[in-house]
């Protein structure tokens, strides 16, 4: 087996890349939902086209996302009281995925139909989307910020056995 040298964040790389690539992919959803609902108010057609290629776009990112943070979180020291919200993130982040490409893949049929238009549903799914999103985004700054995944001395207690 290899063994990769991990530094004090338990990472083999000097940063965790699963939030860098997350944070673009919520900024992407968020931004072609508000091109959508904008587009929609104002009947500029325009903003459509910028929320599909985002749209399309975070729906490729969000693999690479999940892979990473699969591989970050095998590589997390995690303790007993970590281990529901980490599954809970997991589950939820595949979740996301294939329901982000169904949606885009529902959006690339809108856009073939009619590019000038979005019906109402569409907006009620996406705003369900929003929803999921930001539920993850939950899950993820709370085993970042409350549990310490990959913070050093959350790291250090860890091996240590202080935390279990």
């Amino acid at each position: 087996m290899l063994a990769l040298p991990l530094n004090s964040e338990n990472l083999p790389y000097p940063d965790p890349i699963h939030p860098i690539i997350v944070h673009f992919v919520i900024a992407m959803v968020f931004f072609s939902f508000f091109c959508d609902v904008v587009g929609y108010l104002t009947r500029n057609h325009r903003l459509f086209e910028v929320s599909f290629w985002n749209m399309f776009v975070a729906a490729i990112a969000i693999f690479a996302a999940v892979i990473f943070g699969q591989f970050e979180a095998g590589l997390a020291q995690s303790y007993n009281a970590v281990q529901p919200i980490l599954n809970s993130h997991t589950i939820t982040g595949w979740a996301l995925a294939a329901i982000l490409v169904a949606i885009t893949a529902w959006r690339f049929a809108i856009r073939a139909q009619d590019p000038l238009k979005i019906p109402v549903a569409y907006l009620g799914v996406a705003t369900f989307l929003i929803c999921l999103v930001s539920l993850q985004v939950y899950l993820g700054s709370k085993l970042f910020w409350v549990y310490g995944l990959h913070v050093e001395p959350v790291v250090e207690a860890t091996k240590q056995g202080v935390l279990r």
